[in-house]
């Protein structure tokens, strides 16, 4: 199987905030974003493997910034790890005010996405091509944490 650079599959998709999405306060529901970075996560994953995907673990989301209604939200997906029928998605989502001008990242997340085949079952995904040493880095430290998880009996 031909190894793939991240650069073939990233997406980046945006949304505007609507009241459907918020608490009777103006702030976006967490799970509202986690959703969408979900979505991109199996985007990016989908075109690297042209397979189903599946989202096998969630990992180090953090939320920095509070998303409000009629806020544009910006979320950029990146492939940054592949292992034999998995890959890991980073995942940012920046926040726009869009009465301020103002952008700033309102939280970043580790999806691990698994490729199945027709009948449900793990399948192979093509390599991750490495292209800088800043893609390297990242490539080695997810292989240790999810190897570290893996022992430990969680991902």
């Amino acid at each position: 199987m031909e190894s793939k650079p991240s650069s073939t599959s990233k997406v980046t998709m945006a949304q505007m905030v609507q009241p459907n999405v918020a608490n009777p306060y103006g702030n976006m529901h967490g799970g509202e974003v986690m959703k969408l970075m979900d979505s991109a996560a199996g985007v990016v994953a989908q075109r690297h493997s042209l397979s189903n995907v599946v989202t096998a673990s969630v990992d180090r989301l953090f939320f920095r910034e509070p998303i409000f209604v009629g806020d544009l939200i910006f979320c950029h997906a990146e492939l940054i790890y592949t292992g034999r029928s998995s890959m890991e998605v980073f995942v940012t989502v920046e926040v726009e005010n869009l009465v301020r001008g103002e952008i700033k990242c309102a939280l970043e997340g580790h999806f691990l996405m698994i490729a199945l085949d027709r009948n449900g079952r793990a399948t192979p995904v093509p390599p991750l091509l490495i292209e800088t040493e800043a893609q390297q880095i990242k490539f080695e430290k997810t292989k240790k944490r999810l190897e570290a998880a893996k022992k430990s009996g969680s991902k």
